[in-house]
């Protein structure tokens, strides 16, 4: 094995030795999982959970000897390796599909929940504060002067969102970057940048590969994570568990908004220590998102329409998603959704830059869905609006209240509840997510698994 280069999980078998399993990794994930005479390989905990939760990480540079009986790790050299099992809380009931007809709809209906979870023990209600678990509490940033903020996919959306919250709320300079481009121009780092990784299963190879490039020039590495114990959050100095359960699904739904939820928890921590957000700004900060489950469920209850809207557009060829500020990145995600899922060509872009090229691309068959709330850039995003309809754009405008406005240019008019503005994301995002699965299911695409995708994305 040592004469291996490169990332890789191999597990072999021989025909001489039916009941015997070596397993070795680098820079790829394993997971061992430890049952009652018997025992599992897997890549991640999901495919562990119907048969055991007791579970072994393997590290780079190990190999591990399976019988039924028994489990041992050595290292390349041929070192003993001791380690102690954890055990993982995820009830194997999470990850099946619950009388749902596909995962990804199960978890978008299991949004609310997972924002609880992900909020659960970390708001001072009276205090209008934030606390964060373990070594996240208070002054652990009191010398962090910018921060990096690096993730892949869904994850780089929710860290565009960060963005705005941070800086907002904390006043804290922050750029946003690609996992797969970050370390390959030389980031300017140091020991009062904080690099926040963003990533659902912990695993994803390119932001694992950041956390390294931070760790190697000493920079701190803040890790928003939802698998316990994944290879990113044992490399961070910190983390902050988003507790959204498993996510089958290779379309990520309720691990975006409960990234969004963390994001805003942090920039919140943040924003009372540095004397920026008083008590009562917190206390309304704090009831807006202790309020938001509730009006994610009431989001969720407008799904007939939403499916109906799906298939009078489901046969479309290419789809436009347009947005601006902190909604920009919803019009991202909406598109990378709908092309995941349903194979249609979609782009997301700013609405302001719309005139700058997308515009050519509209004619009377290209639907335009436009994320509008009534924020402080509401007229500017209905100016853009208003250029989309004189070119006979189908519009479908998601928005936090219709209004005579927007429904003379609308074809559609896809509503969510009101919230402060750095919680529209989440609540924006839910029809989104709904439009995608029900325009999928119209096409007959397999949702759940589309075709060339991976759920935890393990090489470069």
């Amino acid at each position: 094995v040592k004469a291996l280069e490169g990332s890789y999980a191999i597990v072999v078998l021989s025909e001489s030795e039916p009941d015997r399993m070596v397993a070795a990794k680098s820079a790829t994930p394993i997971v061992l999982g430890l049952g009652e005479g018997e025992n599992f390989v897997a890549s991640d905990i999901p495919a562990l959970l119907e048969h055991t939760r007791r579970v072994l990480f393997l590290e780079d540079g190990e190999v591990a000897e399976l019988t039924a009986q028994r489990v041992v790790i050595t290292t390349f050299d041929g070192e003993p390796v001791a380690r102690e099992p954890r055990v993982v809380t995820w009830d194997p009931v999470t990850a099946q599909k619950g009388g749902f007809k596909h995962f990804l709809l199960k978890e978008i209906h299991e949004q609310p929940q997972a924002i609880i979870d992900t909020m659960r023990g970390r708001i001072l209600q009276e205090a209008g504060d934030v606390q964060l678990d373990g070594d996240l509490a208070a002054g652990w940033a009191k010398n962090i002067r910018r921060a990096v903020v690096v993730a892949c996919g869904t994850a780089w959306h929710a860290c565009l969102v960060g963005k705005f919250l941070l800086e907002r709320l904390a006043s804290l300079p922050c750029e946003v970057d690609y996992g797969s481009e970050f370390r390959y121009r030389d980031p300017l780092l140091d020991p009062q940048t904080l690099l926040i990784v963003v990533s659902q299963s912990g695993e994803t190879a390119d932001t694992l590969a950041a956390v390294e490039t931070a760790r190697e020039r000493g920079t701190p590495v803040l890790a928003i994570c939802n698998v316990v114990d994944s290879s990113i959050a044992r490399r961070a100095n910190h983390v902050l568990y988003t507790h959204a359960g498993p996510e089958i699904s290779v379309a990520s739904t309720k691990a975006f908004t409960t990234q969004l939820t963390a994001l805003y928890l942090l920039a919140l921590q943040l924003g009372r220590e540095r004397g920026l957000v008083n008590v009562e700004q917190g206390r309304r900060l704090v009831a807006d998102l202790v309020a938001l489950p509730t009006l994610v469920k009431e989001a969720l209850r407008r799904e007939r329409l939403i499916e109906r809207v799906a298939k009078k557009y489901g046969n479309a060829s290419d789809v436009l998603y347009l947005g601006r500020g902190i909604n920009y990145p919803v019009a991202l995600e909406g598109a990378l959704k709908l092309k995941e899922i349903s194979y249609i060509h979609a782009e997301g872009y700013p609405a302001g830059e719309m005139k700058h090229g997308p515009i050519a691309l509209i004619n009377e068959e290209m639907p335009v869905v436009v994320i509008i709330p009534h924020d402080a850039v509401f007229q500017k995003s209905l100016s853009n609006l208003k250029e989309v309809e004189s070119r006979g754009g189908r519009i479908i405008v998601v928005t936090d209240a219709p209004s005579p406005e927007l429904e003379d240019v609308a074809w559609e008019v896809l509503a969510v509840p009101r919230t402060n503005e750095l919680l529209t994301p989440v609540l924006l995002t839910v029809p989104l997510q709904l439009l995608a699965y029900h325009v999928a299911v119209y096409r007959g695409t397999d949702v759940d698994q589309p075709r060339n995708l991976a759920k935890s994305v393990t090489v470069e």
